[in-house]
């Protein structure tokens, strides 16, 4: 172990939350199982109606997946530490759990400022909108943001794999994330800091500038509009990924920006939180709530379901009964008889 991770520590410990630990289990299981029914929810409405199998939903099934991942890659240590005396994790379990915590992570913020350039697309170029994206067009937005992640990802665990940890092995967070695992390395982490302000900071950078371009030629188009139902239509579409914008970047702003953001303790574990629990639970009903198109397919979708539970329910209910379902049938043949 310490010759292949440049380590002397097999473990860490996961300080995460001492008080309250049952009632914050029952809390953050509700969240977890909540977060799991909305976007799985989502992805199955999507893939099921051909109403939805346009560029914006197509995106939003992509989002709906990371947050499924992203969520997971945490809360299920987390709620198995919530329940154990002490909450350790491996080297080797730490580093994946930060590697996938970070893909994702990564992947879903990117993958919001494509959804504000299809917005964009879509509101100020409608005529060539379908042409601009065209399914091979969103499955190369879709395939470079994972490949953004990915990438981005490579170079922070490749930085974090060569630094010694020699102790003490307290992580004073809930999950493995790079600014505490930083703290407890005895080794010069000048090039972590330098990788994670360079990378971080570019791929917020460029995202926030795509979203604020984006929503900014928008704004110019709303402007032009001399319809005031068409402004709010506009508006209403937008105003889903707008709020799922605000709740994502600012808590990874936060998160990573906040100048003792290493220090921040409990601070940063709630910004964690929003950012790893609150954010991928909300998604799904920001975008089913402020979207007429998926409350509308929904709703025939609740109908279905509702009315294929009615008539099961009562031909149980006849057969209960000794009426059986071919009893009508019966009837004619002997009336004919």
């Amino acid at each position: 172990m310490a010759e292949g991770n440049h380590s002397s520590m097999a473990e860490f410990v996961l300080l995460g939350f001492t008080d309250l630990q049952e009632l914050l289990f029952v809390i953050f299981l509700l969240s977890y199982l909540t977060t799991l029914v909305g976007n799985l929810g989502m992805i199955i409405l999507i893939k099921t109606n051909s109403r939805l199998h346009v560029p914006i939903y197509f995106f939003l099934s992509h989002l709906s997946f990371l947050d499924i991942c992203y969520s997971s890659s945490i809360m299920l240590k987390l709620l198995l530490g919530l329940l154990a005396e002490r909450n350790v994790i491996s080297f080797n379990g730490c580093i994946t759990q930060f590697f996938f915590f970070a893909v994702f992570g990564t992947t879903e913020a990117v993958l919001l400022a494509v959804m504000a350039y299809d917005r964009y697309l879509a509101i100020r170029q409608p005529l060539h909108y379908s042409v601009a994206m065209s399914h091979g067009v969103c499955l190369q937005l879709v395939v470079g943001s994972y490949a953004a992640g990915s990438l981005n990802t490579l170079m922070h665990t490749s930085a974090l794999l060569r630094l010694t940890f020699c102790g003490p092995n307290l992580i004073n967070h809930f999950h493995c994330e790079a600014p505490p695992l930083l703290l407890l390395s005895c080794s010069d982490t000048w090039l972590n800091d330098m990788v994670m302000a360079v990378c971080v900071g570019f791929i917020i950078m460029t995202s926030v500038l795509a979203i604020v371009v984006s929503y900014a030629c928008i704004l110019l188009t709303i402007w032009s509009m001399r319809s005031a139902e068409g402004r709010h239509k506009v508006f209403s579409t937008c105003s889903s990924h707008l709020m799922a914008v605000a709740l994502y970047y600012g808590s990874a702003a936060f998160l990573y920006f906040h100048p003792f953001s290493r220090h921040a303790g409990d601070q940063g574990k709630t910004a964690s939180i929003f950012c790893t629990i609150v954010t991928p639970m909300l998604n799904p009903f920001i975008y089913s709530l402020r979207n007429k198109e998926v409350r509308s397919t929904l709703r025939r979708a609740l109908e279905k379901l509702l009315s294929c539970l009615y008539s099961h329910r009562s031909r149980s209910n006849r057969t209960e009964a000794g009426i059986p379902c071919h009893s009508s049938v019966s009837r004619r043949n002997k009336a004919d008889t």
